[in-house]
């Protein structure tokens, strides 16, 4: 059997990983949400308004009538033989104010709950049709976090740099394991999203993560009916 076969009830079937490179049966993932079709342009405005929302926005220069001093007229105003001036603070001045400067704003975009939800399971069909999506038993064996165990369990499954680690809130050994490994972003179930999925080479789900996945966006499915 393959990592990743079609089965007759739309639902793909995947092998779940356990250390050692070790196959430990596996798990169905529902095709609407792993074998859904790729929208590129609605990835990339869902991707967009992510990074926007991250913005802080507190960029800040001050125009001239901000800037301290320059209340009196530099020199003045004919028989100099220089251009007229009023203010050193005018922009051609150093130390003067800043012409259409930013401003503190808000890069905020509002996006529809549903168009992320198809941002995200495009995202995610993306890495399943591309064999880059895995599921493991866990991470480390037991309650003892492992830097070294976690690291060598990853490098069997795949050797790319970027790994987006799925793994449930209570799963704190998975957590402490990878807070020093560089390439691994550890992420929860309900925190999933499009931007982190794209920018990870591989994706693996724990089991527990994966069931708590399917069983959210599903009832979210089933209100809005």
């Amino acid at each position: 059997m393959t990592s990743l076969e079609k089965n007759t009830e739309t639902k793909l079937t995947l092998d779940v990983k356990e250390a050692g490179g070790k196959t430990n049966g596996t798990v169905d993932l529902p095709a609407e949400i792993f074998d859904a079709p790729a929208n590129i342009a609605l990835l990339h405005q869902v991707v967009i308004a992510q990074l926007a929302a991250a913005r802080q926005g507190t960029h800040s220069t001050k125009t001239r009538g901000e800037v301290r001093g320059g209340g009196k007229k530099p020199y003045r105003q004919k028989g100099t033989g220089r251009a007229r001036q009023g203010s050193t603070r005018a922009p051609q001045f150093v130390g003067g104010g800043t012409v259409h400067g930013p401003q503190p704003r808000d890069y905020s975009q509002r996006t529809p709950k549903k168009m992320k939800a198809a941002a995200l399971r495009g995202a995610l069909s993306d890495r399943a049709r591309s064999e880059r999506l895995h599921v493991i038993t866990e991470l480390v064996a037991g309650q003892v976090p492992s830097t070294k165990g976690a690291k060598t369990f990853l490098a069997e499954i795949s050797d790319r740099k970027k790994v987006l680690l799925v793994v449930g809130r209570e799963d704190i050994a998975a957590w402490k394991s990878v807070q020093n490994l560089g390439g691994v972003h550890p992420i929860a179930p309900d925190q999933l999203n499009t931007y982190d999925v794209l920018n990870a080479d591989d994706v693996v789900f724990s089991v527990e993560a994966l069931n708590t996945f399917i069983a959210g966006p599903a009832k979210n499915e089933e209100a809005s009916k």
